[in-house]
């Protein structure tokens, strides 16, 4: 493998590391249980709540508050429960993978 593929392949592999990092701690913090990237399964995909708060200069707060406090009716009548087995770091890191999906 030449050195500039070989670079390409390292580069890309780092800058991959995050995204899945998020993805396996919404797994490990069972927020897979209620959502999906893509689907809505008993609260709404990812993807939707990405573009419902897209330029939303507050929403990393709002949203950090609502998975540590929990909360209803953005989405729906389904209400999001407290979620105590996530710290406020882990939160905000969650909301803003979150937001960045496309």
């Amino acid at each position: 493998m030449n050195r500039k593929v070989m670079m390409c392949v390292v580069v890309g592999a780092l800058s991959a590391a995050p995204a899945f990092a998020n993805a396996d701690l919404a797994q490990k913090k069972n927020c897979m249980a209620c959502h999906s990237i893509d689907q809505k399964v008993l609260g709404p995909a990812f993807k939707s709540v990405a573009a419902k708060y897209a330029g939303d200069k507050d929403a990393v707060a709002k949203l950090t508050t609502k998975v540590l406090k929990g909360g209803s009716g953005s989405f729906g009548q389904i209400p999001m429960p407290a979620n105590t087995q996530v710290s406020e770091a882990e939160a905000k890191e969650l909301v803003t993978w979150v937001l960045g999906l496309k």
